[in-house]
């Protein structure tokens, strides 16, 4: 009865779950496969299509257990998993590329292309372009759904009958309308069951977090000086400023306190030991006793330490916030900037590339920023100008060099489409706008952009799971969500499984790696990687509105509070 046919609309051709490659049809089918082979396609094993279906296509390849049904339409360069079905009526065209696993109800259409509009010739005398559709893993699409060109599908994503997808969709999220919108994560409720009680996670991680921070603390303490990783896991490391940095934020965050060990002032001391009096910064060093004995680490000859790049810029951040923490101040302004022109900053801003290296310009901007900020807070009354130096100029020129498109100051690039505008625009809104309380120029703007770089698969890759990474995008969504409710459904959906993922990353006694799920020496738990998950995961509970379970709040570095306002003309 499974392959009877009336009237010529035979039944398999509708229910293809129904196909037997042993049964009478397995002869038929295998014909129709030959044909699609011979015109290039790669298929699977138990793969059905529908003879009436109308596929047609420059590159084909479908994974086992596949199938296409009667009457579906099917062209462009495809790329389809194992387990999936595409159901009657269905529209399949353009660059598609899709998981295992993924349901495509009657009647739909994904639509991996798009006509060109100018207005100096009909639309039907002009060519398509294509941005391509990626859809994850365990995915369904109900029957009569829209996604259009450029979308990125997370996966176990449930799409509503009828919607319209316009924007990239984040793993797990249930979704639905015109346009299509967040409306739950299915964690929340599978198999009726209630959610896991993520505030309860949050509350039993920060409680072992603080009982074993000593053990972290001492685990990185050798030879007399901190290291980023034990050297016996991780390899010798050279002598570094930071890990002291993230050893005094790491007992802030959770101990109240210095380091065990140590005194704040001794803490301070060394921290400062090797601040150039005239330019403000401080240079790679052992900061040791026996370290701070002897000379420091030797610069490349010829090149000066620079306030925007470099170990030094970073010593700005780490070391201007770590002897706050402890309640001192930098000895000397950072004169390095103070002294730069504004004409001279801009022409800087001006020469870097913003397209292939926008993470490392935005660190400098990050830098620099910071930079004004340490001598308004603690030179005023020392410098010209209170301290303000290239200030006013460097957010004039931000704000005019953004992208009302994007929100970005960086532009895309290949794969990894968005990561260097993103990582960048963390980097440079943490020391401008959020460490000035000012609000960024095109919040939504940034939202749209984060949020499809989110949904980037190699984010989810082990190499792309990193701190960095996951900061680069929690800071952004948090930073806009002061200004605009925009899109927060998705991204809360987002915040959820990062939090989670999170959570599990700590290793008892050890801390955070910088990239847990590497294979390489980043797997190592290690004072930068806790440091940084720390504020990462404080910075997601707070967007989810779980923060205070934590018991902490970032005072350093990933601090939510400004550390300078900037005085309004109306009031100098």
């Amino acid at each position: 009865m499974h392959h009877s046919m009336t009237d010529g609309v035979r039944r398999v051709d509708f229910l293809p779950w129904e196909y037997d490659p042993t049964s009478p049809e397995g002869a038929a089918q295998a014909a129709r496969q030959r044909e699609l082979v011979d015109a290039g396609a790669r298929l699977g094993t138990s793969v059905f299509v529908a003879p009436t279906a109308a596929v047609f296509c420059d590159r084909l390849t479908v994974g086992d257990r596949t199938y296409i049904a009667a009457l579906a339409y099917v062209t462009g360069d495809l790329t389809i998993g194992a387990d999936c079905s595409i159901n009657p009526y269905a529209v399949v065209r353009g660059d598609i590329r899709m998981g295992d696993g993924v349901r495509i109800g009657a009647h739909t259409s994904i639509l991996g292309f798009n006509h060109s509009m100018a207005t100096d010739r009909p639309i039907h005398r002009q060519g398509t372009w294509s941005k391509g559709i990626t859809i994850g893993d365990d995915v369904w699409i109900g029957s009569n759904a829209t996604i259009l060109d450029g979308v990125t599908v997370g996966d176990h994503v449930v799409i509503g009958a009828g919607s319209v997808v316009t924007k990239d969709v984040p793993d797990w999220a249930v979704v639905a309308g015109n346009p299509a919108r967040v409306l739950r994560d299915r964690r929340a409720d599978t198999r009726g069951e209630p959610a896991p009680d993520l505030a309860a996670e949050v509350r039993d991680f920060a409680g072992r977090a603080r009982e074993q921070a000593g053990d972290v603390l001492a685990r990185c303490f050798e030879d007399g000086r901190f290291v980023d990783r034990p050297a016996a896991l991780a390899g010798a490391l050279e002598p570094a400023v930071r890990p002291w940095a993230d050893a005094v934020e790491i007992a802030d965050l959770l101990l109240d306190a210095p380091p065990p060990g140590f005194s704040a002032a001794d803490l301070v001391r060394r921290l400062t030991a090797r601040q150039d009096p005239a330019t403000g910064l401080i240079p790679a060093g052992d900061l040791s006793d026996d370290g701070l004995s002897g000379p420091a680490l030797p610069q490349a000859p010829g090149v000066p330490l620079d306030p925007m790049d470099g170990p030094a810029s970073y010593h700005v951040l780490s070391v201007g916030y770590a002897v706050r923490l402890l309640g001192g101040r930098l000895p000397h302004p950072i004169r390095a900037v103070h002294a730069l022109s504004d004409r001279d900053l801009v022409s800087s801003l001006e020469a870097r590339d913003w397209g292939a290296q926008a993470w490392g310009s935005g660190a400098a901007v990050d830098a620099l920023a910071t930079a004004c900020a340490l001598n308004i807070a603690d030179f005023s009354a020392e410098l010209a100008d209170g301290g303000v130096g290239p200030l006013h100029a460097l957010m004039g020129w931000l704000t005019a060099a953004a992208d009302p498109g994007t929100g970005m100051w960086g532009a895309p690039q290949p794969a990894p489409r968005w990561l260097q505008a993103v990582n960048g625009f963390y980097r440079l809104t943490r020391g401008s706008y959020a460490q000035l309380g000012l609000p960024l120029p095109y919040p939504e703007a940034a939202i749209d952009t984060v949020l499809e770089h989110a949904a980037d698969p190699y984010l989810a890759t082990p190499d792309g799971h990193t701190t960095c990474n996951v900061l680069d995008v929690i800071h952004p969504l948090w930073l806009a969500a002061k200004q605009t409710g925009h899109r927060r459904a998705e991204g809360e959906a987002w915040a959820r499984g990062q939090l989670r993922r999170a959570l599990r990353g700590w290793v008892d006694g050890a801390g955070f790696a910088f990239a847990p799920a590497s294979d390489g020496a980043d797997a190592v738990a290690g004072l930068q990687g806790t440091e940084m998950w720390l504020s990462i995961v404080w910075l997601l509970a707070d967007y989810l509105g779980l923060a205070d379970e934590l018991g902490y709040r970032p005072r350093g570095v990933h601090s939510p509070d400004p550390l300078v306002r900037l005085t309004p003309v109306g009031e100098r």
